[in-house]
């Protein structure tokens, strides 16, 4: 495995993961790039990954999903692999025994692909989100950004592909709020699976939504009603009683879309709940750092809806 020139060779994975918090509000992420056996680059978030070694010994068991080769112990961790060369449609032209150890929504599993290349910085502005430009494996990657060199680097929406191997989280059954008062929350979350199940949520508690894409669209529409708010003499608390958001989004990211909510006295007294599957206490870090007022982990229905109901109440 290498490294950028950010980071030195000797140092960890992990290590490097949890001296990052300074990140928070910069709009910048780090993507640990790896193939698959092709000319293709993939990325995923370094936060998601705690290490990447040999895949050692994997069993397999019956009646896994398809694409999931079985389970591996490691270090005290019994946890299923998922082989994304068979999630990707690519034919592996040798087994594939490199293993990316990742943090989900508080789970643990491993990623196998061909080889890890390095880490590297950039910037959320430049990369782009692929709803609607792609299709056949397009339905596993959510943004795209380019490298220095022109070549293309997809970015893998894992949320989809933990669902299409695991099945979506189901929501259970949330209570309705009572209110003599129509109730509404604003989320932005760039993951399809994660606005199905959020939208779920809130419709169960009865509660109205407004949803988007990624954080500069959020931003771009939360002004709008701002501006029509204040325009009127309206108070825009009376119309959005909580802002909910997804930490990692192309162009505009949740840490800073926090940050201009939190800096725009418009928005004095309306919450910002962070919903993400970056799971570590430095995310929460990060989190904290900006200014979000709450931190809930993808995706349990019943801590999100118990985390929203005192807010909407």
């Amino acid at each position: 495995m290498s490294y950028s020139e950010e980071t030195s060779s000797s140092d960890s994975l992990l290590d490097h993961i949890d001296a990052r918090t300074n990140l928070a509000g910069t709009n910048k992420m780090e993507i640990l790039l790896f193939n698959l056996g092709t000319e293709e680059k993939f990325g995923i978030n370094v936060f998601k990954v705690k290490e990447a070694s040999q895949a050692g010994k994997i069993t397999r068991t019956p009646n896994m999903p398809a694409g999931v080769d079985g389970i591996v112990s490691l270090r005290g961790h019994v946890m299923p692999v998922l082989n994304l060369a068979k999630f990707m449609g690519i034919e592996e032209r040798q087994p594939h025994q490199t293993m990316m150890v990742a943090e989900y929504n508080n789970h643990i599993l491993g990623f196998l692909v061909k080889e890890v290349d390095r880490i590297i910085r950039v910037d959320w502005d430049k990369v782009r989100p692929t709803e609607g430009m792609l299709s056949d494996k397009g339905a596993l990657i959510t943004a795209i950004t380019n490298l220095e060199d022109g070549s293309l680097v997809s970015i893998l929406d894992v949320e989809q592909i933990l669902s299409d191997a695991f099945g979506e989280a189901i929501v259970g059954n949330v209570e309705p709020i009572n209110s003599a008062h129509e109730l509404c929350v604003f989320f932005a979350d760039d993951s399809l699976v994660a606005r199905r199940k959020i939208a779920e949520v809130l419709d169960k508690m009865g509660v109205k939504h407004i949803q988007s894409n990624n954080g500069q669209e959020a931003w771009d529409r939360l002004c709008t009603m701002a501006d029509s708010a204040e325009s009127t003499g309206q108070c825009l608390r009376d119309q959005i009683q909580v802002i909910l958001t997804d930490a990692e989004m192309p162009v505009m990211d949740g840490y800073v879309l926090t940050q201009c909510v939190k800096n725009d006295k418009r928005f004095e007294g309306i919450p910002v709940v962070m919903h993400s599957s970056l799971s570590s206490d430095a995310n929460r870090a990060m989190g904290k750092r900006v200014g979000v007022d709450y931190y809930v982990p993808k995706f349990d229905s019943m801590v999100l809806s118990s985390t929203l109901r005192p807010l909407l109440t």
